[in-house]
Parts: C-alpha cells; sequence; structure tokens
C-alpha cells in the first residue's frame, strides 16, 4: 500500500476534490451560500472551510506535511458527511448526492493517507514536522 504512485494517485484525488469546491466557495455560489445558510454559519464558516481546505491540499502535497493535510482534510470532511446526515440531507439542491459521495471519496483518500503515515503522529505530536 505505500506504492509511490498509488499513493500520488490518492493524493491528488483528494487535492482535486478539494481544491474544486474553493472556487464555488469564495465566489459565493448560490449551492455554498444555501448550504452554509442553513449550518448558520454563512458567510463565515463557508470562506473558513474554503480556507481549511486550500491548507489541507497544500500540505497533503508536501511530503513532510502529509499527514498533517490529511487529518485537515478529514476532520473538514468528517463535518461535511455529518453536515448531510444531520441537517442538508444527502441530496443538496437536486445534486443528487454529488456532494455527499465527493466528501465521502475524500475522506477515504485521507484516511489512507492517514494509515500510510501513522509512523509520523509521534513526530506530530512533538510538532517535529
Amino acid at each position: 500500500m505505500k506504492n509511490p504512485i498509488f499513493t500520488w494517485i490518492v493524493k491528488l484525488i483528494a487535492v482535486i476534490i478539494l481544491v474544486q469546491t474553493l472556487y464555488f466557495k469564495f465566489t459565493g455560489a448560490e449551492e455554498s451560500v444555501y448550504i452554509f445558510t442553513k449550518l448558520g454559519i454563512e458567510p463565515f464558516g463557508r470562506i473558513g472551510s474554503g480556507i481549511g481546505e486550500l491548507i489541507a491540499s497544500i500540505l497533503i502535497l508536501i511530503p513532510r506535511t502529509t499527514l498533517l493535510g490529511a487529518l485537515m482534510g478529514a476532520g473538514t470532511m468528517l463535518g461535511a458527511i455529518f453536515s448531510h446526515l444531520f441537517v442538508l440531507g444527502i441530496v443538496v439542491k437536486n445534486d443528487g448526492g454529488e456532494l455527499f459521495i465527493l466528501a465521502i471519496i475524500t475522506l477515504l483518500c485521507c484516511t489512507i493517507l492517514i494509515i500510510q503515515n501513522r509512523n509520523k503522529i509521534p513526530d506530530l505530536l512533538k510538532l517535529k514536522l
């Protein structure tokens, strides 16, 4: 599972999904505003989560910080998944559940990266990135 090609594919899938949503969050797209309004955290939650996802994406791509980025990405996606399950519903504004599925895929990719880098957790706790 530590195949470098597999690892980069997993990283790129997570990063592409995280980055492609930034346009909608930062431009105030109707669907993003709807989601964060329904969650009661518009606009700060929308912009804040976008900044967090951007930072996570950058960290995932840097080998020394992949673990930290994957942890941030997983945390963000858990928040998104719980929001879908308990507030928004799986389908949001007739998207066919696409956002929910993308959150699950991203969470799986981040989980794979966390497992691959679990040996770095003690260093992370000592802040030795």
